[in-house]
Order: C-alpha cells, then structure tokens, then sequence
C-alpha cells in the first residue's frame, strides 16, 4: 500500500477501502494531533465540534484525518454499509476525498457496558504545523480479523469462533495486520505511544507474547482495553495504534 501525499490536509494516508483509509502519518512540517471527547457526541453533531475546532485553531476541514466512533451495537454487514453510507455522505459533503479517495482514518466499536443510543463521536485526529525537525507522527486505524481490503462474512479469521485457542489465532492475525499498517506508514514500535485493544473476551492470555512480546518498546506504555466489541457481528478481535507527542482531552 503505497503512501498518497494529502497536500491541503498536512498528511499522507494509506488507501483502505471507501468508509476509511488505513491509516495517516504527518507530512513534512507537521504533526498530528489526537483528541478525545470527555463526553462523546451524537456523531454528526460531533462533526460539528470538529468544525468549530478546526476553525478556531485556524485550520481547514481538509486537516481532518482520524475519526473514533462508538455505536450502539455491533452492526450486520448490511447495517455496516448502511451506516457507512451516511458516514461518507458528510466526508463528501467536506469534500475530504483526495482523487476520489476516502483520506480519513476511522475507527468504530461497540462497547459492551454502557453503550451509546446511537452512534457518537469519541474522538479525532488532525494535521498542525510544527518544527520540521520533529519525527513524524501516524494514526493506524482500527482493524478486525479480516483480510485488507475485505467486508465479507465468509473471510472472517476464524468465523463462528470464540474458543481462547481461536481469539489467540485472531489476535495474531491482527497483530500481523497493524504491523503491516505501522511499516506503511514508515512508523516502528518504538515511536508507537498508545495501543487501543477492542474486545469482550480477555486479553490476559495474549498480552505476554503475542501483543507486548510483539510491541518492543511500545510495551513500556502497556496497552488500553475497551471492553468493546468490533463494529460488525461475527468479528471478535480490533486493534488500533497510533504515535503522537500531542493528546487532547475536550470537556
């Protein structure tokens, strides 16, 4: 997956499918900077704060390259592409697509115990300028047990499955897949500041070999665990990793 250039927005992206992208990384000259809504919004509204935000740090739209989302429940496939249709209706109406490609990141889960009645934005991540001296950061979003590239139930990693032995085989799988995404994006462990790990079953059984074993020195930082499912029924397992020197919390 080569690196396309997103010259307005600061930032390069890793193509992903047409609801999101892979993942961004800073271009030269900039940073990204992650946020976190203290009290998520319904998402469109959401998309309104982002506005307002945009504007008052004297960015454009086109800056826009992350979005988190928590839904209610895990969606079908069809509910999924639902969903996704309105979601892209309002990138278009920003006019984000870079050549007819989605440039922004996404990722969206369910979370298990007190979900949201709808789907509400959670948090965002954007391009600022900074001294061009600075490493770049980069934004891997969020991924289950499927193939790159792939909405298909029948391609599900394991499908049907929850047996420890088989969430075991579905983290690997992930984990191979964000390394791939972290390599795209000329990242490497060591620059990675917050691992993100979506799922309703325990992550105590994988944490020594096959998540922090893995992480180098990203496992100084240890990892977090949403208590959350993935956004479509029948996936088990989500990850997502970004690297980033600027953290946001907006009250």
């Amino acid at each position: 997956m080569p690196l396309i250039d997103h010259t307005e927005g600061g930032y390069r992206f890793l193509s992903g499918i047409a609801p999101y992208s892979a993942g961004v990384v800073s271009a030269p000259g900039h940073e990204l900077v992650h946020v976190t809504l203290h009290r998520p919004q319904p998402y469109r509204q959401g998309f309104d704060l982002i506005d307002r935000h945009l504007a008052r740090i004297g960015r454009p739209r086109a800056a826009l390259c992350g979005v988190e989302i928590r839904s209610p429940q895990p969606f079908t496939f069809d509910g999924f592409a639902r969903f996704n249709a309105d979601y892209i209706d309002i990138l278009e109406d920003w006019k984000l697509s870079v050549g007819g490609v989605n440039p922004v990141a996404r990722t969206n889960v369910a979370p298990v115990v007190v979900p949201p009645v709808e789907p509400v934005l959670y948090g965002f991540t954007y391009s600022m300028p900074c001294d061009s001296s600075l490493p770049t950061t980069f934004v891997a979003a969020g991924a289950g047990e499927l193939p790159e590239g792939v909405l298909s139930p029948e391609a599900i990693v394991r499908g049907g499955e929850t047996s420890a032995e088989a969430i075991a085989v579905k983290a690997r799988f992930v984990m191979d897949l964000m390394e791939n995404r972290l390599r795209g994006l000329g990242g490497d462990w060591p620059a990675v500041t917050a691992i993100d790990i979506y799922t309703a079953h325990s992550i105590e059984p994988l944490l020594p070999e096959i998540i922090l074993g893995r992480a180098g020195g990203a496992a100084a930082h240890g990892v977090r665990w949403f208590y959350s499912r993935p956004p479509i029924e029948g996936i088990e397992y989500e990850m997502d990793l970004r690297g980033v020197r600027t953290e946001l919390r907006l009250m």
